[in-house]
C-alpha cells in the first residue's frame, strides 16, 4: 500500500506542479487537497476537500498520513488586509501542522521564502520567519523547509511586477555566485519535484533547503 500525501495550496504554483507529480508517481496512491473550492482536476487518487479555512478543527480527522505539502500564500494585491495575510501564510499553515502533528502525520513540508527571518522588519520575510520558527516547536518528526528565491512557472493568474523581475532574475541569475547562488530563480516544478523526492526519505529532524539543495534533492 502506498502512501497518503495530504496538500495545502494546491490551485498555486508550487501546489499544482506538486499534486501532478503526485498523481503520477505510484509511491502515493491517496492525495487529498484541502481547498476553498474545488479544482478542475479528476484523477482515481484524487480527493477534494472543501473547507473554510478559519474552522480547520472541524476536519481534523481528515489531516491524518504521510506527509503534508503546505504551498499557501498569498500577495498584498490579492489579500492588502495584513490580519488576514498573516492568516492566510502563518496561522493556517501553522494549525493544520500541529493537527497534523496530533494524528501522527510524520513529514511536514513547507515552501517558504529565502532570507525568511522572524527578526527581519520586513513584514513579508519576518512572517515567514516566524512561522518556520513556530513549526519548529510542534513537535513535528520531520520538518521540511524550501527556502526558493523567485520563483517562475506556469501561473494561473497574471502578475505584471513579477513578469518584470522574473526578466531581470534571468539576466542577473549567472553572476549569483558562491553565497549569492541561493538568490537565484528557480522553478516552481524544480521546488515540487524536490518536495516529492525528500518526501520518500526518512530524515528525522529540520531541514532547510535553498538553491542547491532543491536543485538537486
Amino acid at each position: 500500500m502506498g502512501y497518503k500525501a495530504i496538500i495545502v495550496g494546491a490551485s498555486g504554483l508550487v501546489g499544482s506542479e506538486l499534486l501532478t507529480i503526485l498523481l503520477n508517481h505510484a509511491e502515493y496512491d491517496e492525495v487529498l487537497v484541502l481547498v476553498r473550492k474545488e479544482l478542475p482536476v479528476t484523477h482515481k487518487k484524487l480527493a477534494q476537500l472543501v473547507i473554510d479555512f478559519d474552522e480547520l478543527h472541524q476536519y481534523a480527522a481528515s489531516i491524518a498520513g504521510h506527509a503534508v505539502f503546505s504551498c499557501l500564500g498569498t500577495t498584498n494585491a490579492k489579500t492588502p488586509d495584513k490580519t488576514q495575510y498573516r492568516k492566510i501564510d502563518h496561522d493556517y499553515p501553522l494549525q493544520i501542522a500541529q493537527l497534523a502533528h496530533a494524528n501522527g502525520v510524520k513529514q511536514f513540508h513547507l515552501v517558504s521564502a529565502i532570507g525568511a527571518n522572524s527578526k527581519s522588519s520586513a513584514f513579508y520575510i519576518k512572517l515567514k520567519g516566524e512561522l518556520e520558527d513556530d513549526l519548529k516547536t510542534v513537535g513535528l518528526e520531520s520538518l521540511h523547509i524550501y527556502q526558493p528565491s523567485m520563483l517562475y512557472g506556469g501561473r494561473k493568474e497574471h502578475r505584471a511586477l513579477e513578469n518584470i523581475f522574473i526578466g531581470l532574475f534571468k539576466v542577473v541569475d549567472h553572476v549569483l555566485i558562491g553565497g549569492l547562488r541561493k538568490y537565484r530563480s528557480i522553478s516552481g516544478e524544480t521546488v515540487a519535484n524536490a518536495m516529492y523526492k525528500n518526501s520518500l526519505k526518512a530524515t528525522p529532524g529540520t531541514h532547510t533547503y535553498t538553491f542547491d539543495n532543491i536543485k538537486n534533492a
